[in-house]
This record gives C-alpha cells, sequence and structure tokens, in this order.
C-alpha cells in the first residue's frame, strides 16, 4: 500500500517553556510571528516567571491574534526548577493533535513548523537541532534581522560574532541537501526540548514528561519511553533550523544530571513505556 503524503496544512500546537528571560522570549516570539506555515497556536509553558514575562506576551497577543494565532500563557508559580511539569500542562492545554516543542531562549527560522507539518507520520516523533550563538551575537539580532531573516545567514552571524570555523551545514536553505544530510549524519537521533515534535496522542499514552527530572536529559528519556512505546525516531537536524541564545545555566546540577541518566538508562532496559509521574492516564470507559 503506498504511504500516505504528510499534510503540508497540519495544524500544530507550538510549545516553548520560559523562566525569567524576556529579553529572550521577545526574541522567540519575533521568529514565531513570521513563520510561513498555519494554522497554529502558541503555548507558552511559563515555570513561575514574574510579572516582566506576562508583560511581554501581552504585549505581543494583540499582533498575533491579528494574523489568526492564539498565543496562550500557561504559568506555575515558582517552586524551583519544574520544567517538566508545566510542560505536560501545556500538552494538556494543546487543541491541535500534532505538538512541537522549542525553548524560550530559540528563534526559529520561518519555515521551522512548515518542516516539522510536513515531515509528521504516524508512528513517527522528529527530533532536530540548534544552532548555538555567542553572547555578542545573541544580543546583536534585531527584529528587523528576524523579519529579514538575515539572521540565519552565517556570513551575517560571522560579522556580528559568530566564530568563523562554526559548522555552516545547520544554516543550509537547500532543502535536497538538508534532507540528504539528515540521512546520512552519524549523530544519534535524542529528542531534544529545543527542537522535536510528536503527535499529542502518543505524548498523553506514554505520560508525557517524567516530572521527578530537572535539568539535563528530561528530553531525552520521553525519547526512549516513545521508542519503547512503538514511536520511531526521524531526524530534521538540517532543515529545521533554530538559533540557539546564549545564557547562563545557574540551575544545572551535575549530581542531578547524573540521577537523570540513570533514570533513562533504567527506562531503556526495562522497555519502560510509560511513567507514572507525569501526566495522568485517562480513566478506563
Amino acid at each position: 500500500m503506498k504511504r500516505a503524503e504528510p499534510d503540508p496544512r497540519l495544524a500544530v500546537s507550538l510549545v516553548f517553556s520560559t523562566y525569567e528571560s524576556p529579553a529572550w522570549l521577545e526574541k522567540t516570539l519575533w521568529g514565531l510571528i513570521e513563520q510561513t506555515h498555519e494554522p497554529f497556536e502558541i503555548i507558552v509553558a511559563d515555570d513561575g516567571s514574574t510579572a516582566s514575562t506576562r508583560a511581554v506576551i501581552d504585549a505581543y497577543r494583540g499582533e498575533f491574534e491579528a494574523r489568526g494565532v492564539p498565543l496562550r500563557h500557561e504559568w506555575q508559580p515558582d517552586e524551583g526548577f519544574r520544567k517538566c511539569r508545566i510542560l505536560n500542562r501545556a500538552i494538556l492545554a494543546a487543541t491541535h493533535d500534532y505538538v512541537v516543542f522549542t525553548d524560550g531562549d530559540c528563534i526559529l527560522r520561518a519555515d521551522f513548523l512548515a518542516v516539522h507539518a510536513a515531515r509528521a507520520e504516524r508512528g513517527r516523533w522528529l527530533s532536530g537541532s540548534y544552532y548555538k550563538l555567542p553572547m555578542s551575537t545573541s544580543r546583536a539580532i534585531s527584529r528587523d534581522d528576524v523579519i529579514d531573516q538575515r539572521c540565519f545567514d552565517r556570513s551575517w552571524l560571522c560579522e556580528h560574532g559568530l566564530p568563523a570555523r562554526a559548522n555552516r551545514l545547520k544554516l543550509t536553505r537547500d532543502a535536497r541537501l538538508a534532507r540528504a544530510l539528515n540521512r546520512l549524519t552519524p549523530t544519534a537521533c535524542n529528542l531534544k526540548g529545543a527542537n522535536a515534535s510528536a503527535w499529542r496522542d502518543d505524548l498523553l499514552r506514554v505520560g508525557g514528561f517524567d516530572e521527578r527530572m530537572q535539568w539535563g536529559g528530561l528530553d531525552r528519556e520521553l525519547g526512549v519511553r516513545l521508542g519503547n512505546a512503538g514511536v520511531s525516531p526521524r531526524h530534521v537536524r538540517y532543515d529545521a533550523v533554530c538559533l540557539h541564545l546564549d545564557h547562563a545555566r545557574g540551575y544545572k546540577d551535575p549530581r542531578r544530571v547524573a540521577e537523570n541518566k540513570r533514570l533513562r538508562l533504567a527506562v531503556a532496559r526495562d522497555g519502560t513505556t510509560r511513567t507514572e509521574h507525569g501526566i495522568a492516564a485517562p480513566p478506563l470507559s
């Protein structure tokens, strides 16, 4: 039987997390307003930010709604690093069947959602990557740079502080080359929360994110459970283009990273498909 073609007009729920980073959040929103794909909605998963974050979201809501894009704010009180919990709330709040993930420190190229929607396929989840920028380049990007998409040009980035030795392939605009690189890359296809997508019912089936996990591999562990449940990964590493803005990671704890890895390896070893520390299973009918 011939495989059904992906639907390029697939309705998408774009979910991204944020915490106390309104300047970077604003740049993320600049990239989202330029997306060529529709329809989509945006759900900001806010792990306890103060009023400055809400003010940024409120300032841009009218611009998105004028384009027919709902911009919603899921917030929880600041009780420490609880990113997994607020992401699960965002998944539950999503109104579309397909969920795309990024972070509130990323700028997405205008075709980012179009790539994820076009490559979506039942029985698959998608994993991309990001192009990591130094602080000087991160600060230099203006809204006009995002509107004109010149900030995704390697020459422009190098003129604004990107090291000349930086890999250029993750910024290719050649779709055929990108697809070939996706097939040929030796990089493992692990779920990366800054650039990933999956069917909402698959995410619910495995319980979403494991809320025991803090920073360090929480997204990768979700990908392992999806794989155990029979949902296979596919690369969009070279065609779903994402810039990552620089920032400090004061929440990084090597002990928690090691504990997260131990949990992930146990999930892989035992073939676990569902966490009991995430989205509750629906009641039996």
